[in-house]
């Protein structure tokens, strides 16, 4: 029997315990700069070893995680899980989130008033 890989691509280790859906998204977020490995933003070819945290920026927040084992094919979600400890902190209240102002759907066009009033919410304002 093969003895167990003590190292891994951290695009495909990413794929493999579930944090992306597919390969070449895990290689995508590494070009792009989402995906740090122990602080040091990571190329996809950058192999990782068990007790290495892994940073992956989804949607404007990181997911911290620290490799607890080695997987290079993909596995159920049970065992991506357990192969992984996961320090993501929790995402802020809804109250603290800035929420952005919304038309009612269906309102037509804004008026030029309210088109001031968005360019000015924007940080557009001219004036």
């Amino acid at each position: 029997m093969a003895e167990p890989a003590t190292s891994a691509r951290v695009d495909s280790w990413i794929w493999a315990v579930r944090l992306v859906k597919t390969r070449s998204l895990a290689t995508a977020a590494c070009r792009a700069g989402h995906v740090r490995v122990n602080g040091e933003r990571a190329k996809a070819a950058q192999p990782v070893h068990v007790g290495d945290e892994v940073r992956y920026r989804e949607s404007g927040f990181d997911k911290i995680v620290v490799v607890g084992a080695i997987l290079v094919k993909r596995v159920s979600a049970p065992v991506a899980v357990a192969s992984y400890t996961d320090l993501t902190p929790p995402p802020p209240p809804r109250e603290e989130v800035a929420l952005a102002p919304m038309r009612d759907r269906g309102a037509g066009r804004p008026t030029k008033r309210e088109r001031r009033d968005l360019e000015k919410l924007r940080g557009r304002d001219d004036s």
